[in-house]
């Protein structure tokens, strides 16, 4: 009886399909790829030149930025010079216009106040000026003497108006015209040839009292001599 089985049937068909390189590829080692190898000597100096070139151009960017801001700083400081100083000098423009034209609108008044003052007194002088004693007559020498002394006053009242206005002319002055005007000291007003038509004046005034004086003296010695 022939055998039933084929030899085929002892063959594993998987087994022949696997190829032969399976098993020795399974225990074999593959070559590292490029990406696996280490850093080359040209690959380090090429990245150690990036990076140097990186570093210079972040340096450039770094003084550029220091400029900039130094312009900045610079700038802001000079826009708080121009508001500081506008203020500065609006305050002292405005207070300065307001204190000269107070100034000025003081001075205004004080130069109309002694212009009127000089036409006062330089009138006063004209009239004592005027006096002439030795136009009077035996007739009108006591109308003319009180006359006279009226004026006197009146200027008198004039010139102490004034001083009391004006302090300035209470100032002793050792003028060398005063002096030549013959008066006694640096406070004297009056000139020589006033003073001596005062003095006539005040004689004038004194001449009744010495004549009575005069006329009772001749009595008495009348009466005496009688005796």
């Amino acid at each position: 009886m022939g055998s039933q089985y084929d030899d085929s049937d002892f063959i594993d068909a998987d087994y022949q399909a696997t190829p032969k390189t399976t098993y020795s590829s399974a225990h074999t080692s593959a070559p590292p790829s490029q990406s696996q190898r280490p850093p080359s000597r040209e690959d380090l100096e090429s990245k150690v030149s990036d990076t140097q070139q990186r570093l210079s151009e972040l340096k450039r960017a770094q003084e550029e930025l220091e400029r900039e801001r130094a312009g900045l700083e610079e700038s802001r400081r000079r826009r708080i010079e121009f508001q500081t100083g506008r203020e500065e000098m609006l305050l002292n423009l405005q207070r300065g216009i307001g204190l000269l034209d107070e100034a000025e609108f003081t001075a205004r008044r004080d130069a109309e106040q002694i212009n009127r003052t000089v036409v006062d007194l330089r009138e006063a002088l004209n009239k004592v000026n005027a006096l002439r004693d030795e136009n009077w007559t035996q007739e009108n020498w006591g109308t003319e003497l009180t006359r006279a002394l009226t004026t006197l006053e009146n200027a008198r009242m004039e010139w102490n108006s004034a001083r009391i206005k004006w302090p300035k002319l209470e100032a002793k002055s050792d003028d060398s015209s005063v002096k030549k005007n013959g008066t006694d000291g640096p406070d004297s007003i009056i000139p020589t040839s006033d003073f001596k038509a005062l003095c006539r004046i005040g004689l004038a005034l004194n001449w009744p009292v010495a004549g009575v004086t005069l006329v009772g003296l001749t009595v008495i010695i009348l009466l005496m001599l009688r005796r």
